[in-house]
């Protein structure tokens, strides 16, 4: 029998402990996503006319945004994957593993030859690692808002998982502002010539710090509990005690917890990528504004959005995961409509107003979201739920809604079609969490299938494992 964890033999994390856990994900998830938002910036504003220069803006922006989106494509098989493999070897390989996988793929496009250079070859290698990105980001977030989440307790979850969330706004602040620090001190010319490539390439330096910072940690103690727990049954049992993947048991069992995910995350999803991805394009294309009032904009809002994140997940910890999310969806429902009239001004100090507000009520929706979808699941198959939950919206969400976004604004010449996008997922998420069961204040060491309103039969907390 292996010897009981510190969770096991009553004791729990004191705060230089959670702290220390906090800080490894937080920094792993900060460098992941500016990997990841690297991309997206760089395809609103750069890629279109070095890897697509053979279209019109709009369509060249469009063709860059289809590479941008098998970014998302990809990210549900990294979820399985990671998933499958973070339930049965441990949560913490993995995120080590995503964060190499990511930054490897990220400085590689800073290498990259360009379609004047290599043809269409150029696309074709930034569409392969792009799908190395999606992939690792895939397997990131379920690995990073879980480390935290079990280790923490259950009273403060919203809080203390909302830091890897902060990570989001991170790392597009850490994007944004490299890419506004570039834009003002160089001419266009220097920046598509040579300029864009310092960001990726800052990549590989990034990965070396928090690949240095995330060995560090220990592996989830409910993750040890559990693995131990499944060793001992399977040795009793034998092969007989062997049991579906993962994955398989997730759709199995919790299958109303993937789609409450999926629902909650929507337009959640869908309404960042257009206030921070999308507006990019909007700004500089449509308005014909500089690309540093869009990029100082969105640096500026990421910065509160950052800040504000962990204060709505505190929020959630004492009022619900429910309320806090349905703030956030309500007052984005109705925003989207005054964002685009704002932008519209085109002043600088509106515009700002326009990114930032969005964002907070993103942020409500957001912040609470990894303890929300954490208390969905069971120990065994958490990791595969969450990532499978998330990963899938990510899909119809944020790969989508850059592109349905540049296409209403081509053929219509008008933003009012995208707010009504905006509005119709914001709304989508505001009945899904309607329905869905509260769930602050679950404990996670306790194996149960109804936290998301499943019906199926629970299973006791010494269900296996397969090894």
């Amino acid at each position: 029998m292996a010897a009981a964890t510190p969770r096991a033999a009553g004791k729990t994390p004191g705060k230089p402990g959670i702290a220390r856990i906090i800080s490894a994900s937080l920094i792993g998830t900060t460098i992941e996503w500016y990997d990841f938002f690297l991309y997206g910036s760089a395809a609103a504003l750069v890629f279109n006319t070095l890897f697509f220069p053979d279209s019109d803006p709009l369509v060249g922006t469009l063709l860059s945004f289809l590479t941008y989106a098998v970014g998302f494509a990809a990210r549900p098989l990294g979820g399985v994957v990671f998933g499958h493999f973070g339930d049965k070897i441990g949560r913490k390989k993995l995120l080590v593993l995503s964060l190499m996988m990511m930054g490897g793929a990220t400085f590689a496009m800073g290498m990259l030859p360009t379609h004047s250079t290599l043809g269409v070859g150029a696309p074709i290698l930034l569409t392969l690692l792009r799908l190395i990105q999606g992939f690792a980001l895939g397997g990131e977030w379920g690995g990073a808002v879980l480390i935290v989440s079990e280790h923490g307790d259950d009273k403060n979850r919203g809080f203390w998982a909302s830091w890897p969330q902060a990570g989001a706004p991170g790392g597009n602040l850490l994007a944004t502002g490299v890419l506004a620090l570039l834009a003002a001190v160089q001419s266009d010319e220097a920046f598509l010539a040579w300029g864009w490539r310092i960001p990726f390439l800052l990549s590989g330096v990034l990965v070396i710090i928090g690949l240095w910072i995330r060995v560090s940690v220990s592996e989830s103690p409910l993750f040890l509990e559990a693995q131990a727990r499944a060793e001992a049954e399977a040795a009793r049992a034998g092969a007989a005690g062997k049991q579906d993947a993962p994955v398989v048991e997730v759709f199995r069992r919790n299958w109303r917890g993937v789609l409450t995910a999926i629902g909650t995350r929507l337009g959640e999803n869908v309404s960042y990528y257009i206030l921070t991805a999308f507006v990019l394009v909007y700004v500089t294309v449509h308005l014909e504004l500089p690309k540093s009032t869009a990029l100082n904009a969105v640096l500026i809002g990421s910065a509160v959005h950052f800040v504000t994140i962990p204060l709505w997940g505190a929020l959630s910890d004492r009022i619900g995961r429910r309320p806090v999310t349905l703030i956030g969806s309500v007052g984005m429902a109705a925003w989207a409509f005054a964002f685009f009239a704002l932008v519209d001004s085109e002043s600088f100090t509106v515009i700002t107003l326009a990114v930032t507000v969005g964002l907070l009520f993103h942020g409500a929706m957001y912040g609470p979201q990894a303890a929300f979808i954490s208390e969905m699941f069971d120990t065994k198959v958490r990791y595969s739920g969450a990532s499978m939950g998330s990963q899938l919206a990510s899909i119809i969400g944020g790969a989508l809604a850059p592109i349905i976004a540049v296409e209403l604004l081509k053929d219509f010449e008008s933003a009012t079609p995208v707010a009504l996008y905006v509005c119709v997922t914001v709304v989508i998420t505001t009945l899904t969490v309607l329905v869905a069961k509260e769930t602050r204040g679950r404990s996670l060491a306790q194996e149960e299938h109804s936290a998301a309103g499943d019906s199926s039969t629970p299973t006791s907390a010494s269900a296996t494992i397969s090894t």
